[in-house]
């Protein structure tokens, strides 16, 4: 059965005017995708709509043969969310937490709840603590116990919003291990401003910017879209505002304490400047730079391929 998250000129236009999302079309098929944008880009709003915690004033949302906005607990049953926060009770043991998430997700026999409750404590790597308050937990152990949550009831449709912002190095590296291994034959939608975090997990992807679909496809495909159009050059902080004057500066950074930056130019430039095989990150910070949102540029073979 084909289990692809179809999304349809999905718009939501917030009280205050903050048009949160414009007419977003989107295929996801089955395995990781990547939703990568700024803060406020709107990722967090289209996550909530396909998690049916929110209506968008018009489009369409379906999940196989599920209308996900008329058939919110068929969905609900199938879907597996972490949110960017969320709340743990923190007097309470990680395995505790996890049976009583079990019991409201409807997981009634006892012994089968036991199970998978100790299932998913070995597999996020938490039987050690699985006694501990998580009060005194970490900010890694939290999103894995987050992780076993979304997981109970053997989802086919995953939604991780910012899972791995503010976690350490080592952390990070054991969530994304641990994201990787849920399998192919399931949606997981990862929501991000982390460019490596994509780069590291996602076979599909798509960049949302003011709340429009800039850019998706196959990683290495929509990096094909800049390459030989990225340029590196060293400056002086002193250069900075009239080297951005003249060329499209995509990203200013410092490396051992001098500013690198990359432009984005099809023509040949000169100056000092170095043509560079061009990674994610500078496809994202092209199409985040540029005030105007882009027309959806599908990179061929896209993200439609999966239909």
């Amino acid at each position: 059965m084909n289990m692809d998250l179809v999304i349809s000129n999905l718009s939501k236009t917030y009280p205050n005017g903050v048009r949160a999302l414009d007419n977003i079309s989107l295929t996801i098929p089955q395995g990781m995708f990547g939703l990568l944008g700024p803060n406020g880009a709107g990722k967090s709003s289209l996550m909530r709509t396909i998690a049916t915690l929110q209506e968008p004033d018009s489009g369409t949302i379906t999940f196989g043969d599920i209308n996900v906005l008329k058939q919110k607990e068929d969905v609900r049953r199938l879907l597996g969310y972490l949110p960017q926060e969320f709340g743990l009770y923190p007097n309470l043991s990680a395995e505790t937490i996890l049976d009583h998430f079990a019991v409201l997700k409807g997981i009634t026999n006892s012994r089968e709840r036991k199970d998978q409750v100790q299932y998913l404590l070995n597999r996020t790597n938490l039987m050690e603590n699985r006694k501990k308050h998580v009060g005194g937990f970490s900010g890694g152990m939290k999103q894995r116990l987050g992780i076993a949550i979304a997981l109970l009831g053997s989802p086919k449709l995953i939604i991780v919003d910012e899972p791995t912002a503010g976690l350490d190095p080592t952390e990070r590296h054991r969530f994304l291990n641990l994201l990787s291994e849920l399998g192919e034959n399931i949606v997981i939608i990862l929501s991000t401003h982390i460019v490596e975090d994509v780069r590291e997990l996602c076979s599909n992807m798509a960049i949302i910017n003011q709340g429009k679909v800039v850019l998706s496809g196959a990683p290495d495909n929509v990096l094909e879209n800049v390459r030989g159009k990225i340029w590196k050059r060293f400056v002086s902080k002193s250069e900075i505002d009239s080297i951005a004057k003249e060329y499209m500066v995509i990203s200013t950074r410092m490396v051992a304490g001098k500013p690198l930056v990359h432009v984005y130019s099809n023509e040949q430039l000169s100056d000092g400047f170095i043509n560079i095989e061009p990674d994610l990150e500078d496809v994202y910070f092209h199409q985040i730079s540029q005030l105007q949102p882009a027309v959806i540029e599908e990179i061929s073979p896209s993200t439609q391929e999966g239909a």
